[in-house]
C-alpha cells in the first residue's frame, strides 16, 4: 500500500508541475492560444480550469502525503530497536568488581 500511495504522490507532483509551468503569472500561458471570444474554451474557463486543477492537484498531494505517512512500514525499526537490546543485555555489570587471576610472585 505505502508503494501505491509514493507512486500516486509522483504522479500528482508531476501533474502539479507541469500545470504550474503551463500558467503564465501574467494571465496568458495556455489561455493566451485561445483569444477568440468564440472559443468553447475562452480566456476565463482556461484560467479557471487551471486554477481549479492547480488547487485540486495541490488538494490530492496533501492529502497522500498524510495518508502515505500512516502507511509508512515500521518493521526495520523494531528489527533495529531489538539489536540496541541485546547491546544493552550482553554489557558487562558495572558494579561488578573484576577479579584477576592470582599467580604466585616469582622468587628471586
Amino acid at each position: 500500500m505505502y508503494t501505491f500511495i509514493t507512486v500516486l504522490l509522483f504522479i500528482v507532483c508531476i501533474l502539479l508541475v507541469m500545470i504550474v509551468l503551463v500558467q503564465n503569472s501574467k494571465g496568458g500561458g495556455l489561455a493566451s492560444n485561445f483569444q477568440s471570444t468564440g472559443q468553447v474554451m475562452g480566456v476565463r474557463k482556461t484560467t479557471d480550469f487551471l486554477e481549479k486543477g492547480t488547487w485540486v492537484l495541490a488538494a490530492a498531494l496533501l492529502f497522500l502525503s498524510v495518508v502515505g505517512a500512516g502507511f509508512i512500514p515500521r518493521e526495520q525499526v523494531e528489527a533495529e530497536q531489538s539489536r540496541v537490546q541485546q547491546q544493552i543485555e550482553n554489557i558487562a555489570d558495572p558494579t561488578q568488581v573484576p577479579t584477576f587471576p592470582t599467580t604466585p610472585p616469582d622468587s628471586i
